[in-house]
C-alpha cells in the first residue's frame, strides 16, 4: 500500500524544513549580532570623529589666535627696529659731536683752565699761553705743540689726550726734549710738563706722577688737578 510511503516522505520533508528553519534563526542570529556590533562600533567610531573634530576645532582657534598674537608681534618688532634706528642714528650723531669736541679739547677745555692751574701750584700768573702753536725746528721740519705758557722764571708744556695712557705719559718725555729743540729762547728755564685728559685712570695716574707730571682733568672747575695731595711737579 502506497501510504505509508508517503507519510514517511512527508515526515522527512517536515524535518529538513525545520532543520532549515532553525539553520536560518541561527544565521540571522549570528548577522543581526554582527549588525548590533556594528552599529556599536560605528556609534563609537562617530563620537570619536566627533572629539576628533572638536579637537581640531580648538587646535585651529589657538592656531589662529596664535597667528594674531605674532601678526602683534612683529608689529612691535617693527617699531622696535624703527626706534632702534632712529636711536643709533642719534647716537652717531652725539658720538660725531663729541669727537669735534674732542678735536677743540684745547681750546675748549685746556686754555680757559691753564691760567687758573698755574696759578694754584706756583702763585703766578702766565705772562704768555699760546695753544696749537705749530713751530719750524732746526732741522726746517714743523711740529705742532697743543699748548705752553710761560711765568717769570717757569715755563708749563702741555699734552693734551682724549683718552690717556701710559704710553702718553712716557712719549710726553721725548716731547719736552723736542720743545727745547724747536723754542730755543725757552732752553734755559725749568720747565713743569701737564697731561690733560677727560677722564684718568689710577694706575696712569700714579705712572705720571713718578715722572713728575701734572695731570688734569674734567672735573668741577672744567679742567682740575687730578694729582694726589701733597705732589710736587717735576722741573725739567
Amino acid at each position: 500500500m502506497p501510504m505509508p510511503a508517503v507519510e514517511e516522505r512527508v515526515d522527512r520533508l517536515e524535518e529538513a524544513i525545520d532543520r532549515f528553519v532553525a539553520n536560518v534563526g541561527v544565521e540571522f542570529n549570528k548577522l543581526y549580532n554582527s549588525q548590533m556590533r556594528t552599529e556599536a562600533e560605528l556609534r563609537e567610531f562617530k563620537e570619536e570623529m566627533r572629539l576628533y573634530r572638536e579637537d581640531t576645532q580648538a587646535f585651529k582657534d589657538e592656531m589662529r589666535t596664535f597667528k594674531d598674537e605674532m601678526g602683534s608681534f612683529k608689529d612691535e618688532m617693527g617699531g622696535f627696529k624703527d626706534e632702534m634706528h632712529e636711536d643709533r642714528r642719534e647716537m652717531n650723531r652725539k658720538w660725531g659731536d663729541l669727537a669735534n669736541k674732542l678735536g677743540s679739547m684745547v681750546e675748549d677745555l685746556v686754555y680757559p683752565s691753564l691760567p687758573r692751574v698755574i696759578q694754584e701750584m706756583v702763585g703766578q700768573e702766565p705772562d704768555r699761553v699760546a695753544i696749537r702753536v705749530k713751530q719750524r725746528g732746526p732741522d726746517g721740519r714743523r711740529k705742532e705743540f697743543d699748548a705752553y705758557a710761560v711765568t717769570e722764571g717757569l715755563v708749563f708744556l702741555n699734552s693734551t689726550k682724549a683718552s690717556l695712557r701710559s704710553a702718553d705719559v712716557d712719549a710726553f718725555i721725548t716731547e719736552i726734549a723736542t720743545f727745547r729743540e724747536y723754542f730755543p729762547e725757552y732752553r734755559d728755564l725749568p720747565l713743569m710738563g701737564i697731561l690733560a685728559t677727560l677722564a684718568v685712570e689710577e694706575s696712569v695716574l700714579s705712572h705720571a706722577e713718578k715722572q713728575g707730571f701734572l695731570v688734569l682733568a674734567v672735573g668741577d672747575e672744567i679742567m682740575e688737578v687730578k694729582n694726589h695731595p701733597g705732589f710736587e711737579p717735576k722741573r725739567w
